[in-house]
């Protein structure tokens, strides 16, 4: 069967990933392109909260920094096998909100060990038909992450995760988006990157979308 498009957004925290990925899902869907949202996040809300809980400061100080790799590589491992089955079951396209490629940037990131065998880990999975690098300086999303009250960032290591992104082999093939603009701004954009990318299948198996 062949595999419906793939769609991945990345970029640091605060650059607006999820709530891009679900407005382009769900406009994809009002263009007759049957598309689905799939969040594929390594669950560091989750272990820090449960961190605290247990009086430590975080995941990684809850598990130690090597194993909470393996937890984190793990979940998100997960997370993508079911998109991508679920993708391929349902004939939608799958926008993917985080991929593979978020978890080697995050270990360069921290100066994580262990890329080499986490890549051997992600191997099975296709490179997405388009990659949308969501950039925005650093300070900004810093601001915005604050903004959402949930977490915090460090500003040094908001820069060095953009470093680690533009770092990484696959970097070439990004489509960088400029993330500064309003929320309607990037999604205009984003739309206006992906019809181009989206041209060359027939993307919803039956009648033919708006996009054709």
């Amino acid at each position: 069967m062949r595999h419906r498009p793939i769609i991945a957004l990345l970029g640091v925290d605060g650059s607006g990933k999820t709530t891009q990925a679900r407005r382009l899902a769900a406009w994809l869907n009002g263009q007759g392109a049957p598309a689905r949202y799939f969040e594929n996040a390594g669950g560091r809300p989750i272990w820090d909260a449960l961190a605290r809980l247990l009086g430590r400061t975080d995941g990684r100080a809850l598990f130690g920094c090597r194993a909470y790799v393996v937890v984190e590589a793990s979940m998100r491992w997960v997370a993508v096998s079911r998109a991508l089955t679920l993708s391929r079951l349902t004939g939608r396209v799958a926008v993917m909100d985080r991929y593979a490629y978020c978890q080697y940037a995050i270990m360069r990131a921290r100066g994580d060990r262990g890329e080499r065998r986490v890549r051997a880990a992600f191997r099975r999975f296709p490179a997405p038909d388009l990659v949308c690098y969501l950039s925005v300086p650093a300070g900004l999303a810093q601001r915005r992450v604050e903004q959402r009250g949930r977490d915090r960032e460090e500003l040094d290591y908001l820069v060095a995760f953009d470093e680690a992104y533009r770092s990484m082999p696959e970097a070439s093939s990004f489509v960088v988006v400029s993330a500064e603009g309003s929320c309607e701004e990037v999604q205009t954009a984003l739309r206006a990157t992906v019809l181009p990318a989206l041209a060359q299948f027939r993307v919803d198996g039956g009648p033919r979308s708006r996009l054709d």
